[in-house]
């Protein structure tokens, strides 16, 4: 999609920092961290949210779910534990219009977050 900013980072057209990619998804730093550790994880193709990506491709939910995964591997956050996040539209907080999980830690996380 041409007016979306993590479409566009997946193309390569604004830089950033990789973390993890493969042939579905693809991983990078986000660029206002509020962890130690703060990775974006979002699907190559363009869905809106998880429940739009659930319910039209489940083999890319499971990859995306294995990119959180290694993400939280190559950041060594497996062990000490971890949060993902999705936001889902305007009260959720979602502000870009793609999919996408946040993966955090390197820190103890509170609750509620919000």
């Amino acid at each position: 999609m041409a007016d979306c900013l993590f479409c566009s980072i997946v193309a390569g057209d604004i830089p950033s920092t990789e973390v993890w990619s493969d042939d579905r998804c693809y991983a990078f730093r986000d660029v206002n961290p509020k962890a130690p550790v703060h990775v974006l994880v979002v699907p190559r193709s363009h869905h809106l949210n998880l429940a739009e990506l659930a319910t039209g491709d489940a083999d890319l939910t499971v990859a995306l779910m294995r990119g959180i995964a290694a993400v939280a591997d190559a950041e060594g956050l497996a062990g000490s534990g971890y949060r993902v996040v999705f936001n889902t539209g305007r009260d959720g907080q979602q502000t870009v219009n793609h999919v996408h999980a946040h993966v955090m830690g390197n820190r103890a996380m509170r609750w509620p977050p919000g």
